[in-house]
């Protein structure tokens, strides 16, 4: 088609997309899940010369189609990593084959560690294609409030005043904060002067009972480390279930391993379990 192009989403087309993106998960997410999506891309700051909210479809200038991304920068040992959550997509029934104009477009930079935290099953095959792979093969749901102790920790909320030092660093800091305010519970662990981060988004499991997922933690030995004591404190908030993204059961956990629910990642720097912060799970909830 002659009028066919892809190109980036700017803050004029905001009213569109969220109007695809309800008509096309109208079963499962409605207008104002969208629009405050939008509201956060919109306050969310992007590494330059990188998208703010992702890509269009258009036909004659009428949007039919939209792939949102998220795109982000994070410490790692020698520079920065770039990182992109390839988030949700939709393409109207009559141009859904120049649907892979959007992937493409989304996936050409290489220096960019992407990532597909919920893709469908039946869009497995063409993620490989795509050049994916997994890190994380499914999930174990922790009975956290089951294991020990551990002598002088406390665990207690980010508050307005916490600051950075030599154990907790000024972007540790700045991502629990950012994370609070998209709704997760965003936790410091302290033992013998030291301090540990994590970040967990509740939902619920079976419709009923309430389950927090981890986003973030350094790495998992820390999560097992304090698994009781944050156990203990997501129990006192009737949260009895934490989910943790992994590839089998995690030792030293009490829990159950359920196998076949990956996700996905394409890139210079393979996925870490434990990380999936500034990700669709993280901010939209």
């Amino acid at each position: 088609m002659s009028g066919l192009r892809c190109r980036e989403i700017e803050a004029r087309d905001t009213t569109a997309v969220v109007k695809l993106l309800t008509k096309g998960f109208r079963a499962d997410r409605p207008r104002a899940y969208w629009e405050n999506a939008i509201r956060i891309l919109s306050e969310h700051p992007v590494p330059p010369g990188l998208p703010k909210y992702g890509y269009l479809l258009e036909n004659a200038g009428v949007p039919v189609g939209v792939l949102l991304s998220i795109f982000s920068s994070v410490p790692a040992d020698d520079a920065n990593e770039l990182r992109c959550n390839v988030s949700s997509w939709y393409v109207e029934p009559g141009f859904r084959s120049y649907a892979p104009l959007l992937a493409s477009r989304a996936l050409k930079h290489k220096d960019v560690t992407y990532s597909n935290l919920s893709p469908a099953p039946h869009t497995w095959p063409t993620l490989a294609a795509q050049g994916y792979k997994p890190f994380s093969s499914g999930l174990f749901v922790s009975f956290s409030w089951l294991s020990g102790s551990v002598a002088g920790s406390h665990v207690k909320a980010i508050a307005p005043g916490t600051s950075a030092d030599e154990t907790l660093s000024s972007f540790e800091v700045q991502l629990l904060r950012d994370h609070a305010q998209y709704g997760c519970l965003s936790l410091i662990c302290e033992l013998n002067g030291r301090r540990f981060p994590f970040v967990f988004r509740v939902g619920l499991k079976f419709g009923v009972i309430r389950r927090a997922h981890l986003i973030y933690c350094r790495d998992l030995t820390d999560f097992v480390q304090f698994s009781g004591p944050i156990g203990h404190y997501l129990g006192r908030r009737l949260i009895p279930l934490i989910s943790i993204d992994s590839n089998g059961p995690i030792p030293r956990l009490v829990g159950i391993y359920r196998d076949g629910r990956p996700k996905f990642y394409k890139g210079p720097d393979r996925m870490r379990l434990g990380d999936v912060t500034y990700s669709e799970l993280a901010m939209f909830g």
